[in-house]
């Protein structure tokens, strides 16, 4: 028995196996550029508002070219070669002409029916030979005849003759399909013949030394050093290390803003030439003074040392444009105009990075800086600047027209509680708002997304105390009321409440959905939707950036952390309608956490910030008293007693003002009944017994 590698020289297979291993990954690669969008940026409704920024077309250009970035050609490049090749393989398929490999069988071979008898076969194989034995027959040129091939013939008409007369070839046949026995099995290789052969066989070790040699070590390379060299934060680990660096230097917010400089990103766009070319230009521009602040870039006196100090280069390029876009500096050169639009969300990623620094120190301080300085660049604001230049068409002028003298700076909030006449007498004027302009601004106010807190408190699932470790859940419940709103609906006392979900209902308890009361006071149990806020108003901020708030608490003495940031990016009821308006629906933010391990009242702060939006951040005292096991379980079953039975005039009474009532069980049922009767047969014998004294 030997092997036989035969090759698809007819172009029958090979189609098969391109298209085979072009379809596992055409098919992914396409589903991943067609599949629906999950990120929030592309999802979630926008805030309505016409205004547009100085410079819009530099920052529509920039934000345009990193969604080029994100719909990555090269993949749909690659998507469509695989569609192409998959075509043309198809194609082979559908024209090759099939060749079916034939089956040996004596009775084909000699031309006679499978009924034949023995008799038959032999004269007819008589005949056979007289016509074509090799000594009866010549080759016929006009028919490509050879003697070999005659021979081969006589031979292949001896072999059928054989198998119908011999019983051991007989046997050979009928066993393994062929008159000599077993035969050797051949290996078909996918592939065209012309590839292996004619002395192209070192081209192919060629290629394959070049695809497994070059470019998978290539590819495996750079995805692991790519990965090595960037953290989870998405800055390189260079940035990093220089911001752990730092962040000892870091005491209020202008320090983190030259921290943030230190970032290696800057580099990639600013090389060469680039990296001090108008650097005398933006220095001057940043420092002329401010209409409101001594500088117009918003720096103070220590931000102005701290500049001066770096050395030029990269670092103080980039420090200078972080200025110049925090001031809404214009720097008359449209290249560099550009640049200051560049930086800003390099420097928001490298602030997500800071955070993670300060969170590994657990200081409230510096966490609350990287929240703030976040809050700031996105909305081109400087720090200590007022959060009303929030607002569409707000120039520093404005912001001095309506806080005067005040040493406080007013919120958004503050501006829209008050009248609208106030409002217009402060901010409209000469050098100041027109009508149309003042209208955009309390357009856009009207739709940013707030967050009132209605409540916040502690409770563990299933529980009425909380013991020492036990796993605390966090609630706060609130609302979202944009400022200036008007005809805020009173919450219902109902959706303060945190509903536990049953003990059968495993989608409830794993959060797939949540428990409420509807109407009647009866709890049910409803379906998740995520709802999504508005993407963030920064009309300067060369990014679409979805807001998110983050809550963590710190101790009240020493303003150490507690329980670390918890990010909420969505809600469980719609925010807006469709026409923009608010639904001031109650929303039911959780975060979980471990109690402590002693019983005692704890008094936290808690910390609500939005990472978007300047002022709208909230800051409570909340308290969590932990009871120890045995004095929760005492105090439990002394609920439970003074609770009255559902069965009882005090418990029906009770459930229809909505307060517990505890359900009469089954045992202590058949017990009292017991005790009944066990107390009328004493009664009956009693009175017998009396009965017969009286006798």
């Amino acid at each position: 028995m030997s092997s036989d590698y035969s090759y698809d020289e007819q172009g029958q297979f090979y189609p098969f196996f391109i298209f085979t291993l072009s379809t596992i990954v055409t098919l992914p690669l396409t589903y991943s550029l067609l599949a629906p969008s999950k990120d929030a940026e592309a999802l979630a409704p926008r805030i309505r508002s016409s205004f547009q920024p100085e410079h819009a077309d530099l920052i529509q250009a920039q934000a345009k070219a990193h969604k080029r970035k994100q719909r990555k050609v090269k993949r749909a490049i690659a998507a469509l070669v695989g569609w192409a090749v998959m075509a043309g393989m198809l194609y082979l398929i559908i024209t090759t002409q099939r060749t079916t490999a034939k089956i040996w069988n004596p009775y084909d071979i000699l031309g006679i029916s499978e009924s034949a008898t023995e008799k038959q076969i032999k004269s007819h194989y008589k005949r056979m030979g007289l016509k074509f034995h090799p000594d009866k027959i010549r080759p016929d040129p006009a028919k490509n005849e050879t003697a070999e091939s005659l021979n081969d013939q006589w031979v292949e008409l001896s072999k059928a003759y054989q198998a119908l007369t011999d019983d051991e070839v007989r046997n050979n046949w009928i066993q393994y399909g062929h008159p000599d026995g077993k035969q050797g099995f051949s290996i078909g290789i996918a592939l065209p013949k012309f590839i292996v052969s004619d002395g192209n066989g070192k081209y192919v070790v060629l290629v394959y030394g070049a695809l497994l040699g070059v470019l998978l070590p290539y590819l495996v390379g750079s995805w692991w050093y790519g990965t090595q060299r960037v953290t989870k934060e998405g800055v390189q680990v260079e940035s990093a290390n220089s911001l752990f660096r730092e962040f000892t230097e870091v005491h209020e917010e202008g320090d983190l803003i030259t921290a943030l400089s230190s970032g290696k990103e800057f580099k990639s766009f600013l090389k060469g030439d680039k990296s001090e070319s108008g650097l005398s230009r933006i220095e001057s521009s940043i420092l002329a003074s401010g209409e409101i602040t001594p500088y117009a870039g918003g720096l103070s006196a220590k931000d102005k040392t701290k500049l001066e100090d770096l050395d030029s280069g990269v670092r103080r390029k980039v420090l200078a444009l972080l200025w110049a876009y925090l001031g809404r500096v214009d720097l008359q050169d449209r290249d560099l105009n550009s640049a200051k639009y560049t930086v800003a969300p390099i420097a928001q990623s490298l602030c997500r990075s800071f955070l993670a620094v300060a969170l590994a120190f657990g200081r409230s301080e510096p966490i609350l800086f990287s929240y703030h300085v976040s809050q700031r660049l996105i909305q081109a604001i400087p720090p200590k600047a007022s959060p009303l230049l929030q607002l569409p068409h707000f120039t520093p002028a404005v912001v001095k027209a309506i806080e005067g003298d005040s040493k406080e700076h007013t919120t958004v909030q503050q501006f829209m509680e008050r009248p609208d006449a106030e409002r217009r007498k402060l901010a409209i004027g000469k050098g100041l708002l027109n009508e149309e302009q003042y209208k955009t601004a309390v357009e856009v106010s009207k739709q940013l997304p707030y967050f009132q807190v209605a409540k916040a408190f502690f409770k563990v699932t299933g529980e009425k105390f909380i013991i020492p470790s036990s796993l605390v859940s966090f609630v706060i419940k609130g609302r979202f009321v944009p400022p200036g709103s008007t005809d805020v609906p009173a919450i219902d006392e109902m959706d303060l409440e945190d509903v536990d979900p049953a003990e059968d209902d495993l989608d409830a308890m794993l959060g797939r959905k949540k428990t409420v009361k509807d109407a009647s006071g009866k709890i049910v149990s409803e379906d998740v939707k995520q709802i999504s806020p508005p993407i963030t108003f920064a009309p300067y901020y060369a990014r679409d950036h979805s807001p998110k708030w983050h809550i963590w608490l710190t101790e009240k003495r020493g303003g150490s952390m507690a329980v670390p940031p918890f990010t909420f990016t969505s809600f469980d009821k719609p925010i807006f309608t469709a026409d923009g308006k608010p639904t001031y629906n109650v929303q039911t933010l959780k975060a979980q956490f471990a109690a402590p391990g002693q019983a005692g009242k704890y008094t936290f702060l808690m910390n609500l910030v939005c990472d978007s939006y300047v002022g709208f951040d909230t800051q409570m005292e909340v308290t969590l008293s932990v009871e120890e096991a045995s004095k929760a379980a005492q105090m439990t079953a002394e609920d439970e007693i003074s609770e009255p039975e559902e069965d009882s005039l005090a418990g029906q009474m009770s459930a229809l003002k909505g307060a517990p009532v505890a359900k009469r069980r089954k045992d202590e049922d058949e017990s009292d009944d017991e005790s009944a009767t066990e107390e009328e047969e004493s009664d009956t014998s009693a009175t017998n017994t009396d009965t017969e004294d009286e006798s």
